[in-house]
């Protein structure tokens, strides 16, 4: 309840004051537009050079990823036929050394 009466006194009060001091609100503004304009327009700047950076990087990734997905692939093939071939050493029958 305190916020919203505070809320209204500072209200009517900033309304009274733009009234009060009309021509001084409008030098104000005059000089508060083109320092609003040159700080957006540099973070405008520096978040669009951000982007770019971002986009880079992705990029990159992607080529990283698929060179890994292609070492992978080639490391299952090996597995496979380490594998076949440790099944064939498996099924041949062992020698015995019993004479």
């Amino acid at each position: 309840m305190a916020a919203l009466a505070g809320g209204l006194v500072a209200l009517v009060l900033g309304i009274i004051g733009i009234i009060v001091w009309f021509e001084d609100f409008i030098d104000l503004f005059k000089g508060g537009v083109p320092v609003m304009l040159i700080l957006g327009g540099a973070l405008a700047a520096y978040l669009g050079f951000e982007e770019i950076k971002d986009k880079r990087a992705a990029e990159s990734f992607e080529d990283t990823a698929t060179d890994l997905k292609q070492e992978v692939e080639t490391l299952k093939e090996e597995i496979k036929e380490l594998k076949k071939e440790e099944a064939k050493e498996s099924d041949q029958p062992k020698e015995s050394s019993e004479n």
